[in-house]
């Protein structure tokens, strides 16, 4: 495959740069660099899906199967286009994995590695993010591709889950499947990478082999967070909440989807200042658990559930419960579908909406602006959303979750999709927020050592008791 003086107008406005790039059949390569550096766009010229206004492609693989972040959010999006929910006596649970899948005895040793077979006669929408992404990563390896780019697997997956898919694609990689890797985490890059394509603003810096690129001055320049973090600005949103209340408080609740538990006699009251690390396998019930209490899982009204001294179901309006809380998650990610740019998004955390229906203030604006220059990404204030990269998506959701302060601040995942840079600097506001009890937070990550040591709190679902879920809690 060669690639010779490449110029491609990307979306952002600007121009993919690739004087010349040459990948020889005995070496494997991964691309790294920054959110936002054009890492995908640059994979996306294997598929001849990115227009040339100059340049070269050539000797193309024939057949490309291709797993990202974004494909999993466009196949979610067909699929709830196509729900029929509606229009029948029944929930309509969509695509089967077993259909998605078939046939499936070429792939019976990666369904049972990944450990999905009780995953096949559900509706591939109805999975959680990390089951959806072993769904896709088996259905890449299904078509027998000529080229597999990978762009961040292990992303939403368990470590359990990691550590198969780690085997199962080193034997895929031994018995002479290509693959190309996009890198965000270069700590889980495997040993059997042999050559490195570092992007740096839409241009291909630095190319060779592994030690050559990582070695290079100007690359380790570039994949660190050097700077110091700035200060968090006063928020402009008034909480009045009782501080004896809890903020969460659920009795005896549970969970279950059909005859499918995933637990039951769950006690757990989240106090103001007690900030609690959510854990648990990949389809434990974490994401169902937090949208219960955002409002976002219909099963809060058939629990007693309360929250910031309300009882669900007692008269209190959605938004009643929304004002109180911060968000930041995959499926936040994928819906937030309103056509709108950069700032106006952040200012949307203040008001708890997707988009912004109403002029902002000046207030509002200097406010949004300061938390644009926190994440570094002050420059972009006016570009569309959706034209930014998938970690710079996460980062700006990050900035709209924490612009009001929230006396709740729910995080499911928020270094999904970042690079090293992004991620240290997210894990530092997480810090920074740990050490105080004006925001309370809940956190999910498959990642244990990017928990905060001020984290004393535990509630570790999918344990094989009979209620499915263990805590801790050391503050009790």
């Amino acid at each position: 495959m060669l690639f010779n003086k490449i110029r491609a107008r990307l979306y952002d406005g600007r121009t993919l740069k690739v004087p010349s790039w040459t990948i020889n059949p005995d070496e494997c390569w991964a691309i790294i660099g920054t959110s936002g550096s054009g890492k995908t766009a640059l994979s996306r010229l294997f598929v001849n899906d990115l227009p040339l206004s100059e340049g070269t492609a050539d000797s193309l693989p024939k057949s490309v199967a291709y797993v990202s972040l974004e494909a999993q959010k466009a196949l979610l999006e067909r699929e709830r286009k196509e729900d029929e929910s509606d229009l029948l006596d029944h929930a309509d649970p969509g695509t089967l994995v077993s259909d998605l899948l078939a046939p499936l005895d070429p792939i019976a040793d990666w369904i049972s590695a990944l450990n999905i077979q009780h995953l096949l006669s559900q509706g591939f929408r109805t999975l959680s993010t990390g089951e959806s992404r072993k769904v896709m990563l088996i259905d890449a390896v299904r078509q027998s591709p000529e080229l597999l780019i990978l762009d961040e697997p292990f992303e939403g997956l368990d470590s359990h889950s990691r550590l198969a898919l780690s085997a199962m694609l080193q034997t895929l990689y031994l018995h002479g499947q290509k693959i190309l890797w996009v890198a965000n985490r270069l700590d889980e890059l495997p040993e059997w990478i042999t050559h490195l394509a570092f992007v740096h603003d839409a241009q291909l810096l630095k190319q060779g082999t592994r030690t050559e690129v990582l070695g290079a001055s100007e690359v380790q320049g570039l994949l660190h967070f050097d700077r110091p973090l700035l200060p968090f600005p006063e928020a402009s949103v008034v909480f009045s909440l009782k501080t004896t209340e809890p903020l969460v408080r659920m009795v005896n609740a549970s969970i279950k989807y059909s005859e499918h538990v995933l637990f039951s006699q769950l006690n757990w009251t989240v106090n103001p200042g007690q900030h609690w690390a959510v854990l648990g396998p990949n389809g434990s019930g974490k994401t169902s658990l937090l949208q219960m209490i955002t409002g976002d899982n219909p099963q809060c009204y058939r629990n007693e559930l309360y929250l910031f001294g309300m009882k669900r179901g007692s008269g209190e309006t959605i938004w009643d419960i929304k004002k109180h809380i911060g968000l930041v998650s995959s499926s936040l990610q994928w819906e937030y579908r309103a056509t709108t740019n950069v700032l106006t998004t952040v200012i949307s955390g203040l008001y708890d909406s997707i988009g912004l229906y109403k002029a902002a203030g000046d207030r509002d604006r200097q406010l949004a602006e300061h938390w644009l220059s926190i994440i570094g990404l002050r420059e972009k204030a006016n570009q569309s959303l959706h034209h930014l990269s998938y970690g710079e998506q996460r980062l700006v959701l990050i900035a709209r979750a924490l612009i009001k302060q929230p006396p709740l601040l729910i995080l499911d995942e928020p270094c999904q999709g970042l690079d090293d840079i992004g991620r240290e600097m997210v894990l530092a506001f997480i810090r920074r927020l740990s050490e105080q009890t004006k925001v309370t937070l809940l956190y999910v990550t498959h990642h244990l050592n990017e928990i905060p040591d001020t984290f004393d709190c535990r509630l570790i679902l999918g344990e094989s008791n009979t209620s499915g879920y263990s805590m801790t809690d050391s503050k009790s």
